[in-house]
């Protein structure tokens, strides 16, 4: 608990600084860093263990992320929303179904593809519109961590019934509950922080709430990975939390639903 704590408590100060002082190039290769490494630890997930094997996938990534950003991110979006819809499917049936994926490596690496690469174009494209975007990602940002710590809190202290037991033992609808009231306190806080109109907050608490509901999606999907390779982290690099992964894991599904979400709402009131 105290090594989840110190590291939160240093990595959230200075990712923070750098959302604001990096130019968008250089925020995009940081984020693009980030997400290379998530895909080092997703080879695991695939069952690959030999480091030369495990080294093509991020390599693989690495390409796949360059030619993404031609790509037409509004379509990538969309078919990333459909994507965790099918992993919000996976996850609800587990175990059934899982010997379609299961046995294959090769879909659990475009499983890999698919949920790394539209969350980097999220990301990045919701920090590169101007003016709003680097305070809009830090909403998201904070979103997910309040709704992260306050599932974790309500787990522990009132914790008693499994949210997805085949899944990840860990998790409670105790703790589920505790995220979205942490979710609806953040999101009016800041609607009325903003002075955003009031005719918008009812869209926008549904966003926010939809947006993390899909956070928790993707954070058991992960466990639900991991649980086929018996693994109880996707890596150790950060102290009392893990690999990368197991701290993007709620992002991966988080950004794209996000902006689809953002997107659909300018579009109804512009």
């Amino acid at each position: 608990m105290l090594k989840r704590i110190l590291t939160a408590v240093v990595l959230i100060p200075v990712f923070v600084a750098l959302l604001f002082l990096l130019p968008p190039k250089a925020f995009c290769v940081l984020t693009g860093i980030i997400v290379l490494w998530a895909a080092w630890e997703w080879s695991r997930l695939m069952g690959l263990r030999q480091v030369k094997y495990r080294a093509m996938y991020p390599l693989i990534l690495f390409f796949l992320l360059i030619a993404s950003i031609w790509l037409y991110i509004p379509g990538v979006i969309i078919g990333a929303f459909v994507w965790w819809l099918v992993a919000a499917f996976l996850v609800i049936c587990y175990p059934k179904f899982s010997q379609v994926w299961s046995k294959s490596m090769i879909l659990r690496g475009l499983m890999g593809f698919v949920t790394l690469i539209p969350c980097w174009l999220a990301i990045n494209f919701i920090r590169n519109v101007p003016d709003t975007g680097v305070y809009v990602l830090l909403f998201l940002f904070v979103l997910i961590w309040g709704a992260d710590s306050g599932a974790y809190f309500a787990g522990r202290r009132f914790g008693k019934t499994l949210l997805a037991p085949d899944v990840s033992p860990g998790k409670t609808w105790q703790g589920l509950y505790g995220a979205l009231i942490v979710t609806g306190v953040i999101t009016l806080a800041v609607l009325y922080g903003t002075g955003v109109p009031y005719g918008l907050w009812f869209f926008a608490c549904l966003i926010a709430i939809v947006t993390v509901l899909f956070s928790i999606v993707g954070d058991l999907f992960e466990s639900m990975l991991k649980r086929n390779e018996g693994l109880k982290d996707s890596g150790q690099l950060l102290p009392g939390h893990g690999g990368i992964l197991d701290r993007i894991d709620s992002l991966t599904a988080a950004a794209p639903v996000f902006l689809f979400g953002t997107d659909l709402m300018q579009k109804m009131f512009s």
